[in-house]
């Protein structure tokens, strides 16, 4: 049995979500080995109150699920604003494209098919925590992978990389992991155009092999709209045709007003 050090483990559980004993037994089973805490649900409202009690490190969901399916679940969790940030692997045997486009849409972080690989799996969730901050280096300290500084400021968006926290004119903006790491990227670049390949090594890392072309361009739609931002007249991130993405000029005061 492999136990990872204590140090790089969540001080929080892993919920497992699905109506399939035998997946449950199976998914829990390869995590615990690997020295995670694990909660689990069998259907939405449960998986819903299960989040709430134990605020899990991370949610492995099936979408198919009684009484309250896994997208509805997503939804309600990004709506929280105590919630919104927990990051959310998808294991559904609906795996076609769109399927997965419409998770991520959602705002699921990853998606992995069924049938799926137990190992392939606990990977997906390393990388998910490990990504997120969740796991933490071996001094204890939070594994902050963007760049020096402490605190990004962008018109009236101020981005706090210590706390992954980001207000607009005072007010907080809740994102996932994947999402603030996407408009800390954005901002810290000052101007530059990143394509989708730079964004993605940005977000993911060397956790690309599954992951799908358009994924950029959905976080990006997701963070436009919680940002209130118009991807006409961007305020915040601006599309460059057929390159990629930057941060916004900021406007001058006359010309917000």
């Amino acid at each position: 049995m492999h136990i990872m050090p204590a140090d790089l483990l969540p001080d929080r559980p892993i919920l497992v979500v699905d109506d399939d004993a035998k997946i449950v037994r199976l998914v829990r089973t390869y995590l615990e080995r690997e020295g995670y805490t694990v909660v689990t649900a069998a259907d939405g409202p449960a998986a819903l109150d299960a989040i709430e009690r134990h605020e899990p490190a991370l949610v492995v969901l099936d979408l198919m699920l009684p009484e309250l399916d896994g997208r509805a679940v997503i939804r309600a969790v990004r709506r929280d604003e105590e919630s919104a940030a927990t990051p959310i692997l998808v294991l559904s045997a609906r795996g076609s494209t769109m399927d997965r486009i419409a998770g991520l849409a959602d705002g699921a972080d990853d998606y992995l098919p069924k049938p799926f690989s137990p190992a392939e799996l606990v990977l997906r969730v390393k990388s998910i925590l490990r990504r997120t901050g969740l796991e933490t280096t071996v001094d204890g300290g939070p594994d902050r992978p963007i760049g020096t500084r402490s605190t990004l400021v962008h018109d009236d968006l101020v981005i706090d990389l210590e706390r992954f926290e980001v207000t607009r004119a005072g007010s907080p903006i809740p994102l996932t992991r994947v999402e603030f790491r996407l408009l800390a990227t954005l901002i810290e670049a000052d101007g530059r155009v990143l394509n989708r390949d730079q964004l993605l090594d940005a977000v993911y890392g060397n956790d690309q092999a599954d992951v799908l072309d358009r994924t950029i361009d959905v976080h990006v739609g997701r963070l436009r709209d919680k940002l209130g931002d118009d991807a006409d007249h961007p305020r915040y991130v601006a599309t460059v045709r057929g390159i990629g993405y930057r941060a916004a000029p900021i406007r001058s005061a006359a010309a917000s007003t």
